[in-house]
């Protein structure tokens, strides 16, 4: 089943890609992921999945391949903090890997079902460690299972960004690719993405 939510002003269905900017200002956790942040090329440096209904989304992070709540159509944050590993992140928008690829709706209908199954398919699996190997199946990193997920589907997320003081490193599927390669919609200002 195909569902749509509202999340920080942005309209979401089922398989949608929320980005996020590693951090939060102001509390010492928040400063650590930040500064983790800053090792990930680009503003967006994690992604997780709209999965529905109501708030429910899918990610990989540091617990391994997780389900958490995004409650009240709001980016809390600090109140998912716990199901998701401790992460702390500030909502940036969402991308939308279906849009404008000239799908009928009866065969985005089908994508989105098949993302969403394969995603759910992968919770309890461990982070992956390995970016530079992003065709593992055991354990995933958080854009990692974006690429995944919508590969099965014809879909190359991997725009081949590279780090030049890393050789292989366009291999690595950076959040920042799927920001950058999809369409996307950025949180409107004056719209809370947190309480």
């Amino acid at each position: 089943m195909i569902h749509s939510f509202s999340l920080a002003g942005l309209d979401l269905q089922t398989g949608d890609v929320l980005c996020t900017m590693n951090g939060k200002p102001d509390i010492l956790p928040g400063e650590f992921w930040r500064l983790v942040g800053r090792l990930v090329p680009g503003v967006v440096d994690h992604v997780a999945f709209y999965l529905g209904p109501g708030g429910r989304c899918v990610e990989a992070g540091a617990r391994g391949v997780t389900l958490f709540e995004a409650q009240a159509g709001r980016w809390d944050t600090e109140a998912m903090a716990v199901a998701r590993g401790l992460l702390l992140d500030e909502l940036v928008g969402a991308a939308y890997p279906l849009e404008g690829r000239g799908f009928l709706p009866e065969e985005q209908a089908l994508i989105r079902q098949e993302v969403a199954a394969y995603c759910l398919a992968q919770v309890g699996k461990p982070y992956n460690l390995t970016f530079l190997d992003p065709d593992r199946e055991e354990a995933y990193y958080c854009s990692q299972l974006a690429y995944k997920a919508y590969l099965r589907q014809g879909i190359d997320l991997n725009t081949g960004l590279a780090m030049e003081s890393l050789p292989g490193s366009n291999r690595i599927i950076y959040p920042q690719e799927i920001w950058n390669g999809c369409a996307r919609r950025e949180v409107e200002p004056g719209k809370p993405a947190a309480l």
